[in-house]
This record gives structure tokens, C-alpha cells and sequence, in this order.
């Protein structure tokens, strides 16, 4: 059963995937849409509530997105922010004007006597993220301003009778500290949301609609080790038990330990039948002499279709199945302009996509979450924390965390480094602060060291700790230098072919999160 939804009108906002991510930690589901959707199609879903988000536009631009007036006719509760907000008064004949009112980052917020809703009992001054140039200078009739800023006399306003609301500023931003309460009244008292979207409600609802879908039939799903596969796989075997096959590729680019954290961890906590297909020395002999990094994900991409296909079959000719399960989450449908309807398989964790003959029906049961609801799928399912909290991790592994040539002695000596590097981590209590720390080794690279009383002439390792929300822009982490320290002197004393560690501190952009 669909739960209440409230739909996020796109209007080009940066801060879409956010706007939803918060109306659900307020307990509320939430989805994208695009600005473009016809009015009569947003009502056919029957939303609980609508939020108009921000854009790039001046509401004044030629080709500017507009709000269609007869959207504040269904009766639907909407609230608009920025863009929004000027789009949804020009719309309700309200007046917007680009009259040079620039604010742009932190701004207070004035809040009114009559504060509203939205704002009642909050700091009669408190500080707000604006980003616009044009400014609602006359809401529409019916609608009370609740709040201003030094430079803009109509910041929000409300009209509780028809419920309809909207600020100016962003709310969904952490640099508006108050930004989710405002939303979170706006969902349950203007609204009327009950905060029903839990973790509970989630498993119950995808296990019920995984059941329906598969019904007697069996299904085989690719697993990898992260926390997406682990927890699909998790809910469809909650769902239909033993009919469930996964498969386990070991392509030899694993970091150290994640074979086993697989066949053990992940086999102890869900029961699940589980095929592991040993094919390490087929990767490292179709990598041989390949120092390219685009030719070395290619040819990994290849050997991995290759390899799963055989697996996948098998399985299939013994136990009849007619289900290929895959960890899809929400961000990879609204990125890839879907949302309903079939779905395309996307490229495996990154190493290329499976083949177009695969007769399989998809079950994608991660389908309309985020990253973060997952993990807390993942802890209320039983996985352990070595799995949930786990680190993303590219499908081509370390392939493309060695620059030059992969081997196997290159990779034993990365292993070992990054698996210090990790310990390390992990006893600093620093796991869920960072998004991910790949560890690089620049095998092509040799630099002159002193060890003992002799010189060296080893290679450097590369520490790439980053913090991110959603892997789109990261900022290097910045870690203690106790940390740091314990790490490199571990490394350079315990890993024999390295003599020098180094810290990449690049954003992204312009820097990527992996180097290859």
C-alpha cells in the first residue's frame, strides 16, 4: 500500500534530493517530480501535500518555469520555497519584482508579531540561507506575511484556510538552523501528515510488495559486499525465504577481509543461500599489462558481466528462476530522469551493465529510498555494523586504486595499507564521519625514503579521506593528526614496498573522490 506522499516540484533547485530527504526525516514520504508535469497528472496521484522548490530562474526570464494557478485549486496543501515561493505568489496574483534585492547566504529573518504557523514561538530574529535576486513585495490576498529581513519586507507568508504556505528562504539547508521545524509544521499541522514513514513501515511495506511481485517464483541477486546489495537482498529474503539465491563474484580487487565478511557476516545474519564464484586469476590475466584507467574498467566491467552471466545462469537452470534483484535507490532513478514505469538496469556498482538479453524480471525493493534510509533498514533487519556502516566502494575496487598496472603483488601491498588505514579509522571513531577514505597506491611512482640505516626506494601511498552527502561534491576530511600520524608511521613500518604516505586534500569538484 502506496504511503501519503508529498510531491517535490523540481524547478532546477540544487537542493531537490535534500527538500525530499527532509520531508521524510520528518517521517513523511516524500518523491520528484519535474517542474514540467502537467497539473492534472500531480493531482491523478492524489499528493498529501505539494513543495514548490527552489531554481536558478528569475520568475521574469524568458522560458521561466511557472506554477500553473489551478494547482492552488485542488485543495491540495503546498509550500513554496524560493523559487517556489515567488513562483506560487505571481501565480495567486501576489506581485514579484526584480528590483535589485539581492541576498545571497546567511540572512536574519525578522519574524512577526503574527508569526504564523511556520514560525510561532521561534527567535523573533534568527538566521536563514537566502539565495535570489527578484522578491515578492506584495503577497496575495488572503495571505499573511509572517516574516521579513532587513532588505525584504515579504520573506513568508500563509494562508491557513486554504492551506497554503511558503518562505523565502531555504529550509531544507543546515545553514537555516530552524529550517526543519518550519518544514516539519508545514507537514503535520498545516498539512495534517501523520509522521507514519518509519523504518518498521518501510520493511513491512516493501516485503509485503516484494511478495506480490515474485509471488512462487525464485530470484538470484549480485551481491558485492556494500550495503545496498546486502540490504536488498536482506528484505527479499524476509520476503520469500529460500527461493532466493545470491551471488558473490570475487574478482580479486576486494579489499582485505571482504570475502570472508560476505560468506560469513552476511550468510550468519540472513540465512541466505549463497554461491560464491572464485574468478581472481580470469581478472588479473585480462588485466595484465593494462595501465589505462578507462581500458582497466572496461575490461573489469566485461569479465564481471561475463562471469555473472555464467553464475547467474547456472543458478537459474537449477532453481527456475525467473528474478534478478539489484540495489537501485532513489537518487539513481531521479538521476537517471525516472521515477515510474520499467525500469533500465544501470550499470553494476559501476562496472558496466548486464547484458540486454537477461531474462529476468527486476526487483529493485531499495527502489524509492536514500542512502541513509537504507543503512537504518539495514540495522532494523539484523546486518551488522560491518556491513550498514560500510564505506562506498567502486565496483571495479582496487583496479583503479592502483595507478599502473594491476598485479597481485600490487595488490597485496594496497590491501595492506588500506586495511591499516581503516583500523585506524575505525578505532578513532571516525567511520560515520567520513563518507569514504580510498587509499592509493602509485605503483608507477617510486620516491626515496630512509629506513634503518639504509635508503629506500618504494613507493607512495595516497590517503583520500572526504566527507559528502550524496558523493555529487565532497570536501577533504580533515582528520586529527594523531590519526593521520598513526596511520602513516603503521604504513611505512608494516607495508615494506611503501616509504612515504601523503594526504590528498581536493574538493570535488575540481578533484573526483577516486583518482582513476
Amino acid at each position: 500500500m502506496q504511503p501519503p506522499t508529498v510531491l517535490v516540484v523540481d524547478y532546477g533547485a540544487q537542493y531537490a534530493q535534500l527538500i525530499a530527504r527532509r520531508v521524510r526525516e520528518a517521517q513523511v514520504y516524500s518523491e520528484i517530480v519535474p517542474a514540467d508535469t502537467p497539473v492534472a497528472d500531480i493531482v491523478a496521484r492524489k499528493p498529501a501535500a505539494l513543495i514548490l522548490s527552489g531554481g536558478p530562474s528569475s520568475v521574469y526570464a524568458d522560458g521561466a518555469p511557472r506554477v500553473d494557478p489551478e494547482l492552488f485549486t485542488a485543495g491540495i496543501p503546498v509550500l513554496g520555497l524560493c523559487y517556489g515561493f515567488q513562483a506560487m505568489a505571481l501565480a495567486l496574483g501576489g506581485e514579484v519584482a526584480p528590483d535589485g534585492t539581492r541576498e545571497y547566504g546567511r540572512t536574519e529573518l525578522l519574524v512577526r508579531d503574527d508569526a504564523g504557523t511556520l514560525h510561532e514561538g521561534l527567535p523573533a530574529r534568527h538566521p536563514v540561507w537566502m539565495s535570489h535576486g527578484d522578491s515578492v513585495v506584495r503577497a496575495p490576498e488572503g495571505f499573511t506575511v509572517t516574516a521579513a529581513s532587513d532588505r525584504v519586507g515579504v520573506a513568508a507568508f500563509e494562508d491557513l484556510g486554504r492551506r497554503l504556505a511558503g518562505v523565502q528562504y531555504h529550509p531544507e539547508v543546515g545553514h537555516s538552523p530552524h529550517g526543519q521545524e518550519v518544514l516539519r509544521r508545514f507537514l503535520h499541522d498545516v498539512a495534517g501528515l501523520a509522521p507514519s514513514w518509519t523504518t518498521s513501515s518501510i520493511i513491512d511495506e516493501t516485503v509485503a510488495a516484494v511478495r506480490a511481485q515474485i509471488g512462487d517464483g525464485h530470484a538470484v541477486c549480485g551481491l558485492s559486499g556494500g550495503v545496498d546489495s546486502a540490504v536488498a537482498a536482506a528484505l527479499v529474503q524476509r520476503a520469500i525465504g529460500d527461493r532466493l539465491t545470491c551471488v558473490f563474484v570475487d574478482h580479486g580487487l576486494l579489499r582485505a577481509g571482504e570475502r570472508e565478511q560476505v560468506e560469513r557476516d552476511f550468510v550468519a545474519a540472513t540465512g541466505a543461500k549463497l554461491h560464491t564464484v572464485d574468478a581472481r586469476e580470469r581478472f588479473l590475466d585480462a588485466l595484465s599489462g593494462v595501465t589505462d584507467p578507462e581500458d582497466k574498467r572496461k575490461i573489469i566491467g566485461r569479465e564481471f558481466i561475463r562471469v555473472f552471466e555464467a553464475a547467474t545462469a547456472e543458478v537459474a537452470e537449477s532453481e527456475h528462476v525467473g528474478f534478478l534483484v539489484q540495489g537501485t535507490l532513489y537518487p539513481d532513478v531521479v538521476e537517471s530522469g525516472g521515477g515510474s514505469g520499467t525500469a533500465t538496469i544501470k550499470s553494476h556498482h559501476n562496472v558496466g551493465g548486464l547484458p540486454d538479453d537477461l531474462q529476468f524480471e527486476l526487483v529493485e525493493p531499495l527502489r524509492a529510498l536514500f542512502k541513509d534510509e537504507v543503512r537504518r533498514v539495514g540495522t532494523e533487519l539484523g546486518l551488522p555494523e560491518t556491513i550498514v556502516a560500510r564505506q562506498p566502494f567502486p565496483g571495479p575496487g582496487l583496479g583503479i586504486r592502483i595507478i599502473g598496472e594491476v598485479t597481485a603483488d600490487r595488490l597485496e601491498t594496497l590491501r595492506a595499507a588500506d586495511a591499516i588505514a581503516r583500523e585506524e579509522l575505525t578505532g578513532a571513531g571516525l567511520d560515520r564521519s567520513i563518507w569514504q577514505c580510498p587509499v592509493v597506491l602509485l605503483a608507477d611512482v617510486r620516491s626515496v625514503g630512509v629506513q634503518g640505516d639504509g635508503r629506500t626506494y618504494g613507493h607512495p601511498v595516497v590517503l583520500r579521506p572526504v566527507s559528502s552527502e550524496d558523493a555529487m561534491t565532497a570536501d577533504w576530511t580533515r582528520l586529527p593528526y594523531d590519526v593521520l600520524e598513526r596511520i602513516s608511521t603503521r604504513i611505512t613500518n608494516e607495508v615494506a614496498e611503501v616509504n612515504r604516505v601523503v594526504l590528498d586534500v581536493t574538493s570535488k569538484p575540481p578533484g573526483t573522490i577516486e583518482w582513476e
